[in-house]
């Protein structure tokens, strides 16, 4: 099979094996957990599982990705023993949906950082910072490893 003919069929999701259940979650904080909730339920598409609150203050959130997967956040609270700065964080997320995530971002005034594209390793691919300036990387392509 041709390289060409392995990069087309790389985005094709019905031969695609099933993906396993999610078992690595990144984790970010947020100054305004909020709405950064907000941002990635509306804007972007993930869906929010669970949001632990008091207040302003998010303990955990957990938002899941509907084509698998998801993103742990909470409220920035420094001194405790899981901190890391807001808006430093960075995530992949495999989508057959690029151009639909691509044009709500979009639309909504995200900042797009890497504009829709298909990179010469195959797929579709864009990239976007959220308000609290994490960047999401959104693509079909689903990496060497499901590759025929």
């Amino acid at each position: 099979m041709s390289t060409e003919t392995s990069r087309q069929n790389s985005t094709d999701t019905s031969t695609a094996p099933a993906a396993p259940a999610p078992s690595v979650w990144p984790t970010l904080r947020a100054r305004d957990a909020h709405a950064l909730i907000e941002f990635l339920t509306t804007v972007l598409g993930f869906a929010a599982t669970a949001v632990h609150a008091d207040g302003d203050v998010v303990q955990h959130a957990e938002l899941t990705w509907p084509e698998g997967g998801g993103v742990m956040l909470g409220s920035d609270r420094p001194g405790t023993p899981w901190t890391q700065q807001p808006g430093t964080g960075g995530a992949y997320v495999v989508t057959d949906r690029v151009d639909e995530v691509h044009d709500r971002a979009v639309a909504a005034g995200a900042r797009i950082i890497q504009p829709l594209g298909s990179p010469d390793y195959g797929g579709r691919t864009f990239a976007c910072a959220d308000p609290e300036g994490n960047l999401w990387s959104f693509g079909s392509y689903r990496g060497e490893s499901t590759r025929p």
